[in-house]
């Protein structure tokens, strides 16, 4: 009985992360007048695919956490890797509340290089024990970089803010 909770337990807590940190970023994501006001480049897709979008990408973050955490040898390294995805879940949050909330897409465009930056470190960590959890976080940095050349399109035709 130990064994089947200390297995499910890791995929319990990162779904449940996984979630919370994307219905806040949902929360935040207001794309109503403001936003809309806001001239985008052509080629940014549809609003309606980036609800999809980061759902996948944090259903991979949390299969990454799964896989990082089982094979984390001892407590030490448990805790650095609940750190490494705390600090990238927090990040992520500080962009959609730059963006959206305080409306300063050029500050989000600063601070999307820290969130870049949360997603490559887990790679470059976690490659020694789990190549599979790193393998997992490459579609969200690939997808970060996308939107990181989104932001400084919108910051650029639009600038300046405040």
């Amino acid at each position: 009985m130990a064994a089947r909770r200390s297995f499910w337990k890791p995929v319990l807590i990162a779904a449940a992360v996984a979630t919370c940190i994307g219905t806040i970023g949902g929360l935040l994501t207001d794309t109503g007048l403001w936003y809309q006001s806001l001239i985008k480049p052509s080629w940014q897709p549809p609003d309606w695919l980036f609800g999809p979008a980061w759902t996948l990408i944090f259903a991979l973050a949390a299969m990454s956490a799964i896989y990082a955490w089982r094979s984390a040898e001892n407590e030490s390294q448990r805790r650095w890797v609940v750190a490494l995805f705390a600090l990238n879940g927090l990040l992520n949050v500080l962009w959609s509340t730059l963006f959206f909330v305080v409306k300063r897409p050029d500050w989000a465009v600063l601070e999307v290089v820290l969130l870049w930056l949360s997603v490559l470190l887990p790679i470059l960590v976690f490659w020694r024990r789990s190549t599979t959890a790193s393998y997992y976080l490459v579609p969200y940095l690939l997808w970060v970089s996308f939107a990181a050349f989104l932001n400084l399109t919108v910051v650029r035709l639009n600038a300046p803010f405040g």
